[in-house]
């Protein structure tokens, strides 16, 4: 049976509606709203164990996936969500050893999650032009144990992209049509630009940027997601979630 080391991100279930994930800090004090735990108590506990609160209550250690880790991490700006973050990484192509250049780094979701699939020879090359921005996102790739495949450089992208012959370009930025000129010229051919946006002015404006700088194989998309009650007398859509996040605009260097 696998142990918890410092340094690893678990998850602590206690029903099917609560769980938290947290990152293993020796000297740390973990609060949920079932009492506290002290992080030190975690380091050598086999997952699948229960650990109690300071008032008794018991969760059980599990190793934390990916999208609990991300959706743990620190963040100052709206994120994309993980049913967007799965279709433009799937429509990319990449993988281990793919380069990859993204705009507007943000909390750093996007950068860590292409990090993750493009490791361990891969690298991902990401701009943030706000210097906060960017100081939050190099504590979560150090979190996440991602920094040594990440390159991240807090410069205004508009003034151009110092990579080349890369294999994917991904744009989250409020302007996108102003660097999607640059963003054809850092791509190899056959490489694939993927830009995500809210609103449909936006993809409007992008879409002509897209056309003017000869993109092919141009698509739109909006990824619907809904949720059901888990529950085999009760299946049925859940009342509440997210519907409409944002759209993907994708288009290839041939």
């Amino acid at each position: 049976m696998r142990r918890v080391n410092a340094g690893d991100w678990v998850t602590l279930y206690y029903s099917e509606k609560e769980s938290y994930t947290v990152r293993v800090e020796p000297g740390r004090k973990f609060h949920t709203t079932r009492g506290s735990i002290d992080l030190d108590r975690l380091v050598g506990i086999e997952l699948g164990s229960h650990v109690e609160t300071n008032v008794g209550e018991r969760l059980i250690v599990s190793r934390a996936t990916l999208v609990e880790k991300l959706l743990s991490l620190k963040r100052f700006t709206q994120v994309i969500y993980p049913k967007d973050l799965g279709y433009m990484l799937i429509s990319s192509g990449v993988g281990p050893g793919s380069v990859v250049v993204e705009a507007g780094t943000g909390t750093g979701f996007l950068a860590a999650t292409l990090a993750y699939y493009v490791r361990p020879t891969g690298r991902v090359y990401t701009y943030e032009v706000r210097k906060d921005f960017y100081e939050m996102a190099l504590e979560n790739f150090k979190a996440l144990g991602l920094q040594d495949f990440i390159v991240a450089k807090n410069k205004d992208v508009r003034e151009g992209f110092d990579e080349q012959d890369v294999d994917a370009v991904m744009l989250d930025l409020p302007d996108p049509w102003s660097v999607v000129d640059k963003a054809y010229a850092s791509l190899s051919h056959g490489g694939v630009l993927l830009v995500f946006v809210p609103t449909l002015p936006q993809v409007e404006r992008t879409l002509s940027a897209l056309r003017r700088s000869d993109f092919k194989m141009v698509e739109v998309v909006e990824i619907m997601l809904r949720k059901y009650k888990a529950e085999p007398a009760e299946l049925r859509p859940e009342t509440i979630g997210v519907q409409h996040t944002g759209y993907i605009i994708q288009g290839r260097k041939l």
